[in-house]
This record gives structure tokens, sequence and C-alpha cells, in this order.
């Protein structure tokens, strides 16, 4: 899953970006509100983090850009403005949480996680595909009720392929879901995955199509 965080304290973004990061998550992290802008006009994201006083667009700014773009993508403020105005003006504006500043990468984390929850439970978004069941917010992948471990690049890929499972997913697309800017892709990556993918549940699951990508194959 991947996350934008727009955070021009850069010991801090550089901490919540590592953190998240161990946890599984791509994280694309800019320091100026209209970077940020700019992204959610680019990328789709499965949470973004705010600070509140970015240069150039703040976070009320950007969040009412997403609330037109993307109305049910979750949004977490973090910020150092801890008044009680403050708190009840940011969620009126929008946000799904308000974390003020200094927080613990713990409680951040578990903060994501309760609002990915939340976001699955609205939309129903247990995955399911012939004898595949994937929990994207758990990241637990069952086949014919074992679970089947994987990396985090591998579950990235399998729950990019079965949130349309009908659909081509291009190498491109198959990146951009996998690796935060600036990060480096060796030029076999998504090959070298989606043979891991198949060793673990089977070749037939999934189809490459010739000079497109891949999809997800329910005749083997």
């Amino acid at each position: 899953m991947r996350i934008l965080l727009a955070e021009d304290d850069y010991s801090q973004a550089e901490s919540i970006k590592t953190w998240l990061e161990m946890d599984g998550y791509s994280v694309d992290w800019v320091d100026r509100g209209d970077y940020a802008i700019h992204a959610i006009q680019q990328h789709q994201y499965d949470c973004v983090l705010l600070d509140r006083g970015l240069p150039q667009a703040t976070g009320d700014d950007i969040l009412k850009t997403i609330r037109t773009r993307q109305q049910g993508i979750p949004v977490i403020f973090i910020t150092a403005r801890d008044s009680i105005h403050d708190r009840v003006e940011g969620l009126d504006l929008g946000a799904n949480d308000y974390l003020v500043k200094p927080f613990s990468l713990e409680e951040l984390s578990a903060r994501v996680r309760a609002q990915l929850r939340l976001q699955q439970s609205s939309t129903g978004q247990y995955l399911s595909f012939a004898n595949l069941q994937l929990d994207p917010q758990a990241k637990v992948v069952q086949q014919n009720g074992q679970v089947i471990h994987l990396t985090a690049k591998e579950f990235q890929i399998l729950y990019k392929l079965m949130q349309k499972p009908e659909h081509i997913v291009t190498r491109e697309q198959l990146e951009e879901s996998l690796y935060a800017w600036g990060e480096e892709i060796e030029s076999n990556a998504i090959e070298v995955f989606i043979y891991q993918l198949r060793k673990k549940i089977g070749s037939s699951l999934i189809k490459t199509v010739r000079g497109l990508g891949y999809r997800m194959n329910q005749d083997g």
C-alpha cells in the first residue's frame, strides 16, 4: 500500500518514512504543499499524512483538494497545532484523524492501520479469486484455507492484480504500486517477484499477457 507523507521537518519526515517502510508500506515524501497537491493529482494513495503548516499550500488546502478528487481516502493530520479549536477545525475540514506532535511512531502506525481497517470495512475490500483470499489490512493471503507467506512486495503485486482480476496490470503500474519516488528499480524486478509469487501460489493463477503486463487467470 502506498502512503503520501507531506511534512517539511526533514528529520521527522525521514523517521516516519523509514518506520512506515519497515511496516511494508511504500511512502512518497514531499516537503511543500504544492508538491503534495501535484502528487495527489498524479497518483493513487491508500492514506495521506499531512502537516497543517506546509509552505506553498497548507495542509488544509491539500485536504480540500483530496476531498474534491478522492472522497474516501483516509487523511491524518500530523501537526503541532494542539488546541481543541485546531483539532475540531481539522476534523470538520474532513480529516479522518488528528495526531498532535510529538507522537510515537508506534501510535502513528496504529492510527494508519485503524484508518485502513475502516476504509476496508466500508468498501468490503476482502478480495477473493479462485482459491485465494486476501486481507489487505492484515496483509494475509490464504489459499484453500492455508496461510501463504509472502514478502511485502509479493503481497502488493498480488493485491494489485486481485483488485481487478479481469484487467491487465502493466509493469509500470506494478512498479508504481511497489516503489516510492527515488527508489532504485532493477530492470527485471517485476519478473522476479512474479516468478516468486507463482512458486508460492501456483504458476497458473497469474497470466503473462505478452507486451502488455499481467492479469489473474481463472482457467489455468
